[in-house]
């Protein structure tokens, strides 16, 4: 592909459909490769909206308003950053030739929605993955969970973030689990999965980087492991690397890998996995960035955003790790708008500490509205750090 120069009959046109902070980074790198960037989301002032070149509001989920959004604006290519999207519309665009969708329309289409992937990765491509049933009324809530037995994990099929996630250790909390999870679901759809729980020593996120070779061809490349916690399934830390035997590591490029290469296209792909001694299951794929991926802001040569724009334009992509580092949520703390950061300059004097602000419009008491990086000599070092930092940011009302 042949770079342009933005607002010029030379640009090349990236839309985002779904601006948050993941997209804002991923914005960032591709303005600095030259590229003019459109950015979409249903919401006003989102942060990808902030440095775009140009922003829109529309409900991403009405087929009718992404394909004139699209007709609109004419972008070669068009990077799907949320789960909620008319997928099938964009699969006819794809097909159309109105635009090329990252890394496929199929990938977007299949990895929206938690049974499709699961299903692929389980039935067609036979990864080992949790037991699991899918259910579309509290009545087969209740049976599925109990076939899949106690504990469980009751998740929408369309959500993400942990939102409408609960953990279920007996039949008397289906109903709570049935109600959370219709409250969580990125769309009106009164549909389930429920997970068997595996007993694993952590997980890790397996981002995978598929390129263009010179030849023409395409490669895929793997970044140092990252670990991570989530509290209530929303990442709250993540490090990198994560110390897991070489085993477990080959067998976690492995799965990665067929997953990647059945989704197809080119990009970056988190691939979320268990790990228990040399035993590794498979969990959820995104086909871009991934949240627990913002450590490599201070760990990568490139980070997970800079190898996205340079994947998705057919460049060269590196995946060299270059030292430990860990991240840590901000979260908002309040109910307010238009919130101001204390605590930042503090935060800052912290030896190897960075911060991202992503400048979301509202807050929330349990929104992410931040993150603090850190570089150690080693991980202990790097998360001590982190947490640290994050402590320090305080979001008050302005």
């Amino acid at each position: 592909m042949r770079l342009g120069t933005p607002l010029s009959a030379s640009a090349v046109k990236v839309m985002l459909l779904g601006s948050g902070e993941l997209g804002k980074e991923v914005t960032i790198e591709l303005q600095r490769l030259g590229c003019e960037v459109i950015a979409v989301d249903r919401y006003e002032n989102a942060p990808a909206h902030q440095v775009a070149h140009r922003a829109h509001v529309i409900p991403m989920t009405d087929a009718a308003e992404v394909r004139r959004i699209v007709e609109a604006e004419r972008p070669h290519i068009i990077v799907p950053e949320i789960e909620a999207i008319a997928t099938d519309e964009l699969e006819r665009i794809e097909a159309e030739g109105l635009a090329r969708v990252i890394p496929t329309a199929k990938a977007a289409r299949l990895t929206m929605n938690r049974e499709g992937i699961r299903r692929l990765a389980a039935e067609e491509l036979n990864l080992p993955t949790s037991p699991y049933g899918f259910a579309s009324s509290e009545a087969e809530l209740v049976r599925v969970a109990s076939e899949i037995g106690f504990p469980c994990f009751v998740k929408p099929v369309m959500s993400s973030s942990g939102k409408g996630q609960s953990y279920v250790e007996r039949p008397d909390q289906i109903p709570d689990a049935w109600r959370y999870a219709l409250q969580g679901g990125r769309v009106e759809q009164a549909r389930v999965i429920v997970e068997g729980r595996i007993d694993f020593d952590y997980e890790i996120t397996q981002l995978t980087v598929r390129s263009r070779l010179a030849s023409g061809g395409t490669m895929t490349g793997f970044c140092a492991p990252i670990g991570h916690r989530q509290v209530k399934g929303d990442y709250v830390e993540s490090w990198q690397p994560q110390q897991m035997s070489i085993a477990a590591q080959v067998r976690a490029e492995q799965i990665a890998g067929l997953v990647t290469e059945a989704l197809g296209g080119w990009g970056v792909f988190g691939v979320e996995l268990f790990v228990k001694g040399d035993e590794v299951w498979f969990s959820e794929v995104s086909p871009r960035p991934h949240d627990t991926g913002l450590v490599t802001l201070v760990t990568q040569y490139q980070s997970e955003f800079a190898l996205h724009a340079r994947a998705i334009l057919g460049l060269p992509v590196d995946v060299t790790h270059r030292e430990p580092g860990a991240s840590a949520v901000i979260y908002g703390g309040v109910e307010a708008k238009g919130v101001a950061f204390e605590g930042v300059a503090e935060a800052l004097s912290i030896p190897g500490a960075d911060l991202r602000l992503f400048g979301k419009p509202e807050a929330f008491a349990r929104r992410r509205m931040g993150v603090a990086l850190a570089r150690g000599r080693d991980i202990d070092e790097a998360l001590v750090r982190a947490r640290a930092a994050a402590s320090l940011v305080r979001p008050v009302q302005a």
